[in-house]
């Protein structure tokens, strides 16, 4: 025994010291094979990783399993990082390459993540995510009926009991919204195929974070939860492409009976359709990034970005607006100036209030804390550090948004971090909500759209309360998105 605990302490110098001779960032040691997955805290990981980076500084390095892994605690460095080319990569996580395969466009890298970057913000242009003209109306028309069915949905349920849980109403109006954007389709309430969705969606999230450790040590997928667990995500998976091949062979038959002047709705699967078929027609070698297996990921992966990530930062907006119900008030008195229940998208840049609360609740609560990890391509020296190929980089937003000398007393909920003294809204460098460089999040200006509607549509036509005996834990809970605990809020009509 004791000779197995001097041997392990000599190999930890030997790494500390080899880090050392290699240039690498500094940052705590860990223990053979595991690293220092043991000390994280698991329900609050970006924590721990935060007082790593009041220890170590802004970069510092350290093992998770067999994975070297950077971490970035600050936005200039953050920004540094990943506007260079040789961090475009994904980290080589099981999950991104051993169950996605390296499809879609989160998971995807190298020629045909920049193919498809390249071709959904443009594919997203068409749509509407534009700042004038015609294609913008009409997505927000599109937007608009998802809202409205929110806001029914309130009224009726209200009616019965001020108490309400808006997680359902919100996902299925939003989700929706983006069902109609990426496949053409909607769903009622209480289609079955949809509640399924919805069911493996939610279920898959908490999988994927409570196995989270398998994305590091590959080799326990092999133990009997584990296997459990990968099977589930795996026949979630296969299910779900089932499903939007029925979609697709659809579409596929739509497009092909169309009239040459007949106008075909801009969608997300449409577009990937009739570009591929361009590609074909042109014997364009890069019509092979088209598979069927690209469409399944990419379509499953806007679906599941556009709904969970704008999802989670409505529902901690709508229950920190409720806490602090002043903001409420101040939101009314800007929106007043408007024909009710009739703003529109021209309205945002108008209410500077509206869009400062918005980031505030993205600054407080990131919706990714641990943002969304990059590989490197190959090794690189950057700031004096050796980076090298296949290292795991982590923008840290939580640290960034959270450090206490960027935003004095962080646990604060306060919009007006983001006004002048002039009352004009404005963003700080130093906040990066979805992240920075060529990775960058492509469906900004689409979040933005969809939190502006559904906030101000809610605020014209309610009051938000916390219910007096609701006890809610503003922490949040910690899977791949930091998403509030399950809770009820007074939704209080206001007299038209």
């Amino acid at each position: 025994m004791l000779i197995a605990v001097i041997l392990l302490v000599l190999t930890t110098i030997l790494i500390w010291r080899f880090h050392k001779t290699r240039n690498y960032p500094p940052g705590p040691w860990g223990v053979p094979i595991l690293g220092y997955l043991p000390f994280l805290n698991p329900r609050v990981p970006y924590k721990t990783l935060e007082e790593l980076a009041r220890k170590y500084g802004p970069t510092y390095c350290l093992s998770l399993g067999n994975i070297n892994t950077i971490v970035l605690s600050e936005a200039s460095v953050i920004r540094d990082f990943f506007r260079r080319e040789e961090f475009t990569a994904r980290a080589p996580l099981f999950v991104t390459h051993g169950i996605m395969g390296g499809y879609g466009i989160i998971c995807a890298e190298g020629p045909l993540w920049k193919d498809q970057r390249r071709q959904i913000i443009d594919w997203l242009k068409r749509m509407g995510m534009v700042k004038f003209g015609p294609s913008r109306t009409e997505l927000e028309r599109r937007i608009r009926i998802g809202v409205d069915d929110f806001i029914k949905t309130l009224h009726e349920e209200s009616s019965n009991s001020l108490e309400i849980n808006p997680m359902h109403a919100l996902l299925h109006s939003m989700g929706n919204i983006v069902n109609d954007l990426v496949f053409g389709i909607t769903y009622e309430r209480h289609d079955v195929i949809w509640l399924y969705l919805q069911e493996l969606a939610e279920e898959g999230v908490k999988h994927i974070g409570v196995s989270g450790v398998v994305n590091f040590l590959p080799f326990l997928r092999f133990l009997p939860s584990n296997k459990k667990t990968i099977k589930f995500l795996l026949e979630g998976k296969n299910k779900t492409h089932k499903i939007y091949d029925r979609i697709i062979d659809d579409c596929n038959k739509s497009l092909k009976m169309k009239s040459d002047n007949e106008q075909v709705p801009v969608t997300i699967l449409n577009c990937f359709l009739q570009e591929k078929q361009k590609r074909l027609e042109a014997n364009d070698p890069s019509a092979k990034l088209y598979s069927d297996d690209q469409l399944r990921h990419l379509l499953a992966d806007l679906f599941g970005a556009g709904v969970d990530t704008t999802l989670t930062t409505l529902r901690w907006l709508l229950l920190y607006l409720a806490k602090y119900p002043k903001y409420q008030d101040e939101l009314r008195k800007e929106l007043a100036t408007f024909e009710k229940d009739n703003i529109c998208l021209d309205d945002i840049d108008s209410i500077d209030l509206m869009k400062a609360c918005v980031s505030e609740i993205e600054r407080i609560r990131a919706v990714v804390p641990l943002g969304i990890p990059h590989g490197t391509v190959k090794d690189v020296m950057i700031n004096g550090y050796k980076i090298e190929k296949n290292s795991m980089i982590i923008p840290l937003l939580w640290a960034t948004h959270m450090d206490p000398n960027l935003w004095p007393n962080p646990e604060e909920y306060n919009p007006y971090r983001f006004i002048t003294s002039e009352g004009k809204y404005y963003s700080p460098q130093h906040f990066i909500p979805f992240q920075s460089g060529k990775r960058m999040c492509p469906g900004e200006e689409m979040a933005k759209m969809l939190l502006f509607l559904f906030v101000g549509l809610t605020l014209i036509n309610f009051e938000i309360y916390i219910p007096p005996n609701e006890e809610i834990n503003m922490e949040g809970e910690c899977g791949i998105t930091l998403t509030p605990p399950p809770h009820k809020l007074l939704f209080k009509p206001l007299s038209k």
